[in-house]
């Protein structure tokens, strides 16, 4: 808060500008999906001009991606959730509430991940930084996994950035599945599912 009390007025609303457009394009991309959405709805529905849109983003792939890790950045938060697990039992628990909450996330999210899905598919450089977002995910993954393996809980004789990998695609894919598909998927079911079919194997 003091930050903003001692901006200058200028800075404050090119601040204020730059939060119109992401807010606009927000509901503009979750209305109208990343195809049929234009730069020149977001700027009218901000109430700003073309010039000084173009100040804050290149065009609609720069302010998608930049809502993309706004959004990202709430599924990071429970991906960066403390993991010191003593037992198997404990880690299968921290797992499973983790992945049901990323998957959760998905469903609450579902109109903005679906612009970002169609976006990916459409945009190189949009895609380009999916696969950045993808990294630190599996990073994050790998971490939690050297932890375990450390701390004898989890097999030592597995890769944790193969298995990584293969966890945030696995995840990856029920979160498409989820956004796709609508409100019905049994979110706690595919959560429960996933953790027993991981845990099985790298916690034995």
């Amino acid at each position: 808060m003091k930050k903003i009390d001692t901006m200058s007025p200028r800075k404050l609303r090119s601040l204020q500008t730059r939060e119109k457009l992401l807010q606009a394009g927000r509901d503009i991309f979750s209305e109208y999906g990343f195809h049929k959405a234009t730069i020149s709805q977001i700027i009218k529905k901000a109430n700003t001009g073309y010039g000084t849109a173009y100040v804050h983003f290149k065009g609609k792939d720069d302010l998608l991606i930049q809502l993309m890790e706004e959004v990202m950045n709430h599924f990071y938060e429970i991906a960066e959730l403390s993991f010191e697990p003593k037992t198997k039992q404990e880690a299968y628990e921290m797992i499973e509430k983790q992945t049901h909450a990323f998957l959760k996330m998905a469903n609450e999210e579902r109109a903005m991940m679906q612009a970002i899905e169609e976006a990916i598919r459409m945009s190189d450089e949009v895609r380009m930084k999916w696969e950045e977002i993808r990294e630190r995910f599996i990073q994050r993954i790998a971490q939690d996994i050297a932890y375990s393996q450390q701390n004898r809980l989890a097999r030592t004789d597995l890769n944790n950035q193969f298995i990584a990998r293969g966890w945030f695609f696995t995840n990856e894919m029920y979160l498409w599945e989820i956004v796709r598909n609508g409100r019905d998927v049994p979110v706690k079911e595919i959560a429960h599912n996933l953790t027993a079919m991981y845990t099985g194997g790298l916690y034995q």
